[in-house]
């Protein structure tokens, strides 16, 4: 079996569930959708290589570990959001908004890319564990923000949703929390693998697995609630 093209097959779905979801419904969802709908751009970036002429492979290599940094931060403001939403239902801006403050920080990020000398192997490491420490401290951060939001909808119809959430979270963790680990590790001695080839193919395992449950869930857990919503 073929990881990565099983990977890529679950976050394409869930990536565009997000999109659709995002389009579909209240404001007050839309940075939640289109965060998790930016980790497919993440995953497909490096896959796009052949049909980018005049951008270098680390050049892409860098800006899909930079869309992974973009999307947790914006999926983590999204439940910041609608924290605050549920517990006062007040809620600023609009849809507009928010896609274009995300494209522009998109922007930004690829003019800085390229405006600059093309980044080493050991400068994409240190990319790679700035976006993986992202992703799992701001994961226990949303497990526990997404937690009471729960408490303040319990009884609401959607509920259940913010359990499935909680839950991606955890795969999300599991998968980015491995790569971390792999990640730190590499950085201070390139021959991990050889040296600890338990703990290394033990920690790929997690990443992989973490990976798929999390692509699983996140399209599941939109397509619940779209039909919730609607």
């Amino acid at each position: 079996m073929d990881w990565n093209i099983v990977q890529l097959v679950l976050w394409l779905i869930a990536g565009i569930v997000s999109f659709y979801f995002s389009i579909g419904n209240a404001r007050v969802w839309t940075s939640i959708a289109v965060g998790f709908g930016l980790i497919l751009l993440g995953e497909l970036l490096p896959q796009a290589m052949p049909f980018l002429p005049g951008a270098s492979s680390p050049q892409i290599e860098a800006m899909s570990y930079i869309l992974g940094t973009i999307s947790i931060l914006v999926m983590s403001h999204g439940f910041q959001e609608y924290y605050v939403f549920s517990r006062t239902l007040e809620l600023e801006g609009n849809k507009l908004l928010v896609y274009v403050a995300t494209l522009g920080v998109i922007f930004a990020s690829m003019i800085f890319i390229l405006i600059n000398p093309a980044p080493t192997p050991s400068t994409l490491k240190v990319i790679r564990v700035v976006e993986d420490t992202n992703w799992v401290f701001l994961s226990l951060i949303n497990i526990d923000l997404i937690r009471k939001i729960y408490i303040n909808v319990k009884d609401s119809p959607i509920s259940k949703g913010f359990i499935a959430f909680m839950l991606v979270f955890v795969f999300i963790f599991l998968w980015r929390g491995s790569e971390l680990y792999i990640q730190v590790y590499d950085l201070a001695n390139p021959d991990v693998s050889r040296l600890f080839p338990f703990r290394y193919e033990l920690s790929q395992i997690c990443s992989n697995v973490g990976n798929l449950l999390a692509g699983l869930s996140v399209g599941g857990t939109f397509i619940y609630l779209a039909r919730l919503l609607r």
